[in-house]
């Protein structure tokens, strides 16, 4: 049975991140880890810092920072807009490793077929 539509190789590959041999996928899995544990470190930070605030300086929360909106609102609106840029930037960094292999990939298969 074939699927209902096929994505185009462009678009698959923007929305997919596809390994095709162990190897490959052995060190695009540590390449891609360390880098989500490296943002999750950064986010982490970020919401510790909301969190300390809440639980030790609660009063500084109602702060009134942005244009009318207090301190809680607008670090609570700031973290979610920060997700979302790590999640961007993570998405960037592994399209670019995956990048990198295939282009290895294709130079070695050039390199292979000239014999």
């Amino acid at each position: 049975m074939q699927p209902m539509f096929q994505l185009n190789k462009p678009i698959q590959k923007i929305i997919m991140h596809v390994n095709n041999t162990s190897t490959e996928k052995e060190s695009l899995t540590k390449r891609k880890s360390a880098l989500g544990i490296r943002l999750f470190f950064i986010y982490l930070i970020c919401y510790a810092g909301f969190v300390v605030i809440g639980v030790f300086q609660y009063e500084l929360l109602a702060v009134q920072v942005l244009g009318g909106l207090n301190l809680a609102l607008a670090y609570g609106i700031g973290l979610i807009v920060f997700a979302v840029i790590l999640g961007v930037i993570y998405n960037y960094y592994c399209t670019k490793y995956e990048d990198e292999v295939e282009a290895g990939q294709s130079n070695e298969e050039k390199e292979g077929g000239r014999v």
